[in-house]
């Protein structure tokens, strides 16, 4: 399960506003990289035979299975402060992070 604080679902409304495609649907993904292994990665998407489908906030949210294995019990938010830095993932799997909050191990 991925959920959506209700910051991060107001910013990705406002995002998905703005998307060609109103049958896309937000996508959250691991890919390999980054200082610590691996990223996080945001994308609207269309969705694909494998991926698992949840809601929140009111929002569907796709997820390969890969993913979601390094993903469960997360929470997406969004921080526009004066510090802020946008997209953050809160992962209770992960065992280090760097300091750009978007790579993880």
């Amino acid at each position: 399960m991925i959920n959506l604080t209700e910051a991060a679902a107001q910013q990705i409304r406002v995002l998905h506003q703005a998307q060609a495609n109103p049958e896309s649907v937000l996508r959250v993904l691991v890919e390999t990289g980054g200082c610590s292994g691996f990223e996080y990665g945001m994308s609207f998407d269309v969705r694909k035979a494998d991926d698992l489908e949840f809601e929140s906030q009111g929002l569907k949210l796709l997820i390969d299975p890969t993913s979601h294995a390094y993903l469960d019990g997360s929470t997406v938010h969004f921080d526009d402060g004066l510090h802020g830095k946008g997209f953050e993932v809160r992962n209770p799997n992960a065992t280090s992070t760097c300091g750009c909050g978007k790579s993880f191990s």
